[in-house]
């Protein structure tokens, strides 16, 4: 993904599985004040991986655009001012 946006994702609703339509991403637990260190994770060849931190399941749906997820609004869109946008 060099030279891309990297998405940011979040499990507010502390759902067990959320499905993304990126195989690189940040997780972030949930939004602040109680997110986790923003981890990055990468499926690779993988359709599945596992937060280390929170133990969210992302898996990887290929009809979903990067900025989409199931449930819907699991992505972190940084306002202009976040010092940790990419």
């Amino acid at each position: 993904m060099a030279g891309a946006v990297v998405p940011k994702f979040r499990n507010d609703d502390a759902v067990a599985v959320i499905e993304v339509g990126v195989k690189e991403f940040y997780c972030t637990g949930a939004s602040a004040p109680h997110d986790h260190p923003h981890v990055y994770l990468d499926m690779g060849g993988d359709t599945e991986t596992i937060c280390p931190y929170c133990s969210t399941v992302y898996r990887y749906n290929e009809k979903l655009a990067a900025t989409e997820s199931v449930p819907a609004g699991a992505i972190l869109v940084p306002e202009a001012t976040d010092p940790d946008r990419r």
